[in-house]
C-alpha cells in the first residue's frame, strides 16, 4: 500500500479537493457502472465519487487500503466515499477487508446538496477501522441486508482525539425518510447504530452482537445512540422496532426527540461494564446523570442540542443484563416518563 500520512479532511470541505492517491475518482458524471473490480492497497478512498447520480457499483472487492493521519489515526479514507448531493445511486454486493477508514458512506456537507435516492445492501465487512457504513446528510437511503464483523479494529487506530468512535451503522448530518434494515454486525468496538441527525425514517430488524467481556472494547458505547448535532434535523418520528442488541458496554438505547416508537426490541445482556458499581468503567462521566449508562433505555433532555423528550412509544420490549431490573427503563434530569408512553416491556436481571 502507498500510504502517506494524511490528516483527515474538514467536515465543511470537498474531499475530493483534500486526497489524492485514490483508486478510482469520477467528479460530475451522469450514468456510472463499475462492477466486478478488486482494489487492493489504495492509499486513500478506493472510489471516490463527487457530485454525481446514476451510480451503480456492484461486486466490487476492496482490500487493505486507507491511510493514517500524523498521529496514527485513521483519516477517514479506504472505502467507497459519495459526496457532494451525489444522487440515484446503489452499491451492492461489495466485500471490504481491512479497510483503516470508513468503509461505505455519504459525505454532504451543510453547504452542499443532500445526497438522495440511494441503496447500500448485500454488503460485507470484516476489520474496518471506523465505520461500516455511514449515511451522511441525505434523504431516501435505504440500507439493507449488509453483514460484517470487527468494527473498530484495529483498535490503535481509533481517532479518540475528537472522538471518532466507531459504528456498525452511523449517521451524520440531516437525514430523513430512510430506512436501516436487516442489517447484521458482530464484534463493534464502539456503537452498533448511530442516529445523529436521523429523522422521519425506520430501524428495523438490525442484529448486533459482542460476545466477549467490556475490557476487550475499550471504545464500547450504547448500542442505539439517537442525537441531534445537525440544527436542521430534529430527533422526531423514528421508527425503531424489531431490532436485536446483545452484549453492549454501557446503555442499550439512549432516547431523545418525540414521537418516535421503540417496540418489540431485544436489549440483551446490557451494561457488561457494570455501571455504577464498577469504579474503572468511566461509566460517572456526565455529572448530574448517575443513570446515563447504567439503564436499558435511557430517555435524555437532548444530546448535542436541548430538545424536549415526549409523546414517544416505549412497548413491548425485552430488556436484560446488569441490573436491568432496576435501571430498565430510565429519564434524565428535565425528562417525564408519564410524558411517553412506557408499557408492557419485560425487564430482567442477569448477571
Amino acid at each position: 500500500m502507498l500510504e502517506t500520512p494524511v490528516d483527515a479532511a474538514g467536515v465543511e470541505s470537498p474531499f475530493r479537493e483534500a486526497y489524492s492517491d485514490n483508486g478510482m475518482w469520477f467528479d460530475q458524471v451522469e450514468g456510472l457502472d463499475i462492477s466486478d473490480v478488486r482494489l487492493d492497497g489504495i492509499a486513500n478512498f478506493a472510489i471516490l465519487v463527487s457530485r454525481s447520480s446514476g451510480i451503480v457499483i456492484r461486486r466490487v472487492g476492496i482490500a487493505n487500503s486507507g491511510s493514517r493521519n500524523s498521529l496514527g489515526r485513521n483519516n477517514t479514507t479506504g472505502g467507497i466515499l459519495l459526496e457532494e448531493g451525489s444522487s440515484n445511486f446503489e452499491v451492492s454486493g461489495c466485500t471490504f477487508q481491512e479497510i483503516l477508514g470508513n468503509a461505505l458512506w455519504t459525505h454532504s456537507f451543510s453547504t452542499s446538496p443532500r445526497a438522495e435516492n440511494g441503496l447500500f445492501a448485500g454488503n460485507q465487512f470484516d476489520s474496518i477501522g471506523r465505520d461500516a457504513i455511514q449515511v451522511g446528510h441525505a434523504t431516501h437511503v435505504r440500507v439493507e441486508d449488509n453483514i460484517g464483523a470487527r468494527i473498530g479494529f484495529p483498535t490503535e487506530i481509533v481517532v479518540i482525539e475528537n472522538q471518532g468512535i466507531p459504528v456498525a451503522l452511523d449517521t451524520s448530518g440531516n437525514v430523513d425518510q430512510s430506512t436501516y434494515a436487516r442489517n447484521s454486525f458482530e464484534e463493534i468496538d464502539g456503537k452498533c447504530i448511530d442516529l445523529d441527525g436521523f429523522h422521519d425514517g425506520a430501524v428495523r430488524e438490525n442484529h448486533c452482537v459482542n460476545r466477549s467481556s467490556a475490557a476487550d472494547y475499550p471504545w464500547g458505547q450504547f448500542g442505539i445512540v439517537i442525537n441531534d448535532t445537525d440544527p436542521d434535523a430534529r430527533p422526531v418520528n423514528i421508527e425503531i422496532t424489531g431490532n436485536q442488541i446483545q452484549g453492549v458496554k454501557f446503555g442499550g438505547l439512549f432516547l431523545i426527540g418525540s414521537g418516535n416508537r421503540v417496540i418489540g426490541n431485544t436489549l440483551a445482556n446490557v451494561d457488561t461494564a457494570g455501571c455504577n458499581e464498577n469504579a474503572g468503567a468511566g461509566c460517572l462521566y456526565k455529572p448530574g446523570e448517575p443513570e446515563i449508562l447504567e439503564s436499558g433505555i435511557y430517555l435524555a433532555r437532548g444530546g448535542a442540542r436541548p430538545v424536549e423528550t415526549r409523546d414517544n412509544v416505549i412497548r413491548d420490549n425485552t430488556i436484560t443484563g446488569h441490573r436491568m431490573a432496576a435501571h430498565c427503563v430510565a429519564a434524565g434530569p428535565g425528562v417525564s416518563l408519564s410524558a411517553n408512553i412506557v408499557t408492557d416491556n419485560i425487564c430482567v436481571d442477569v448477571p
